[in-house]
């Protein structure tokens, strides 16, 4: 587990109307603060990688479709430096993964339809504090292909 990242399980609550499902509240200890709310989709199969926060904390859940979310520390002093977890995500696993400033992150739709990430951020988004790297760069030892295990 990457230093700083919290996973925390989320409640779904079923009825035979459907379901309500948590997200994130600000009496949660996890809460910051509020910046944005908004909702990035991705097709499966398709790679939205690497960008990493300079300031912004990311509170991500996936209420619809499932994806494989990574994480690489680069971070000077952090006692995770150069490690690399993987969360799978969606409504059968579905959890809050926060993630601190300074976290290299990125994700791929998994499955067969279209997955919807939530992400209720800290801050507003400004492209100041956010740099990007290509899913390939050899920077983060990742390989985003299919892996049989």
């Amino acid at each position: 587990m990457i230093d700083g990242v919290t996973i925390t399980p989320l409640r779904q609550i079923h009825d035979e109307r459907g379901k309500v499902m948590h997200m994130l509240r600000s009496t949660d200890p996890h809460f910051r603060e509020f910046g944005e709310i908004y909702f990035s989709c991705v097709y499966s199969g398709v790679v939205k990688a690497w960008h990493v926060h300079d300031r912004m904390v990311l509170n991500y859940a996936v209420p619809v479709g499932k994806i494989k979310f990574v994480l690489y520390d680069d971070r000077e002093g952090s006692p995770t430096r150069g490690e690399v977890q993987e969360i799978f995500m969606g409504p059968d696993h579905y959890c809050l993964v926060t993630v601190p400033p300074l976290v290299w992150n990125g994700f791929k739709g998994v499955g067969g339809e279209m997955a919807v990430v939530a992400n209720c951020a800290s801050i507003p988004h400004d492209p100041a504090e956010i740099r990007r790297l290509a899913p390939d760069d050899p920077s983060i030892p990742y390989d985003w292909s299919l892996v049989h295990r």
